[in-house]
């Protein structure tokens, strides 16, 4: 039964690795630095996120439930920008870095990698704690987002690594998926009006959108395509 919520908590992780994996057609990433990427941001960018969290939960106390200011506060800046910047720091200083970061796909490869060791231990968490049945619905939900927010941060990453403007490009990375990650979250945090929740899978559906689009840019751009 364990290994069963295991498996059912970390394959849409990996089905997303794969799918992203087999999109860079033209020169693949190392396997073993794309598990490094996985792994920092299974462990690392988690205990950023938690240490951050921490500190803005005592800045920014959640003191009434049913303030929208107050969970739009939670949404974009205790949720959305901590752990989007736990994961922007390890592409940033890590990946981006990197000799193997040698086109503009591979901001996307090496921020999906991130999201997703991040996106694989928040499932298991969730999932051991409230069941399969939390599972299948991340599958198809909060898992994708994590993947949205990490295409769209990777795709201006990807360019900044060989851009004049790198450092306004990674910080429009960070801020673009801060906003779908903030957007997300925001209309589920609002459960207190009825019917809201429905603007979180608009923009999940926008950024899978956004995300296809900028894929295909930087794959049409690669510099090994000829």
């Amino acid at each position: 039964m364990t290994l069963t919520v295991l498996l059912l908590s970390v394959s849409p992780a990996m089905i997303i690795i794969l799918y992203i994996y087999f999109k860079d057609k033209f020169e693949k990433e190392p396997i073993g630095f794309l598990f490094k990427n996985f792994l920092m941001g299974a462990i690392l960018s988690v205990i950023i996120t938690i240490i951050l969290s921490a500190i803005l939960n005592i800045v920014f106390p959640l003191t009434d439930e049913i303030s929208i200011y107050q969970q739009f506060i939670k949404a974009f800046l205790v949720v959305g920008l901590v752990e989007e910047f736990s994961k922007y720091i390890i592409v940033r200083f890590y990946a981006q870095k990197s000799s193997e970061f040698n086109e503009p796909f591979d901001g996307i490869v090496y921020a999906v990698m991130v999201s997703m060791g991040f996106a694989a231990l928040e499932n298991v968490l969730y999932v051991f704690q409230y069941g399969a049945s939390t599972g299948i619905v991340r599958a198809f939900t909060a898992v994708p987002a994590h993947a949205t927010f990490g295409i769209l941060m990777g795709y201006f990453m990807g360019l900044a690594k060989f851009s004049k403007n790198k450092q306004l490009l990674n910080l429009t990375g960070l801020l673009v998926a801060t906003f779908f990650h903030g957007t997300y979250d925001f209309f589920l945090f609002v459960n207190f009006i009825p019917g809201i929740a429905i603007g979180a899978f608009v923009s999940l559906i926008i950024g899978i959108i956004l995300s296809k689009k900028a894929i295909k840019i930087h794959q049409k751009n690669s510099y090994f395509s000829v």
